[in-house]
């Protein structure tokens, strides 16, 4: 198997140069060979060290959300990004929206723009998910609940202080469905007011929350 044949067969993920390198043996320059395979439309380079399929592979290529989890890590899919996937807020979000653990971060490609925001450790590990894209392609990302925390963290100038202010953040800011509400983890959404940047906010959302699902049960 030649080494154009070897990235159709991974061309579903991210390659890296330690991926490509096994392959390229025969090569006395292998580093002048990957460049070669990148001029030639097999590789495209998002940033140094990582690859994704060229124009000329035609076989399924990665989605967006596994290349940010492989682009700087660790991070997962959060925010806008996340509730757009769990069909919470309507727009379809262009630039993909990460949390991190190092510093925060924007990478610009060719494919898209890549933002990675830092929250601390502690904060990090709250609400995690595995998601399955394909059969090749599994994503870390943000619960419901906590992609709403993170955006509320990442979110400059935000600050609630009162359920009436959340909610009109909540329907007219990010045209979240509210409906949702009704089914959120408080646990989760506690430990996020614990662990997390701007912990006053994340209470008064916590708050909005439980007003909500009283508010509603009366109607039912």
């Amino acid at each position: 198997m030649n080494i154009e044949e070897t990235i159709a067969v991974i061309a579903e993920l991210p390659i890296s140069t330690q991926v490509l390198l096994p392959s390229l043996t025969g090569y006395k320059r292998p580093y002048d060979k990957i460049d070669s395979l990148v001029s030639g439309g097999y590789l495209q380079q998002l940033r140094r060290g990582i690859y994704v399929a060229g124009a000329k592979i035609k076989t399924p290529h990665p989605e967006l959300f596994l290349l940010a989890n492989h682009l700087y890590g660790p991070s997962y899919v959060t925010a806008e990004s996340a509730l757009s996937y769990w069909g919470l807020i309507p727009e379809k979000v262009i630039r993909v929206t990460s949390v991190t653990t190092r510093k925060s971060k924007l990478f610009k490609t060719h494919l898209g723009n890549f933002y990675y925001f830092h929250i601390p450790q502690q904060g990090y590990i709250i609400g995690l998910c595995q998601v399955q894209l394909s059969n090749q392609q599994t994503v870390i990302m943000a619960s419901p609940e906590k992609a709403l925390c993170d955006l509320i963290v990442q979110t400059r100038g935000l600050n609630l202080r009162t359920v009436r202010q959340t909610m009109r953040f909540l329907e007219e800011d990010i045209r979240f469905d509210t409906r949702a509400l009704r089914t959120m983890n408080e646990v989760l959404i506690a430990d996020c007011v614990s662990h997390c940047p701007k912990s006053n906010s994340l209470l008064v959302l916590s708050k909005t929350i439980q007003s909500y699902a009283e508010t509603m049960a009366g109607y039912v």
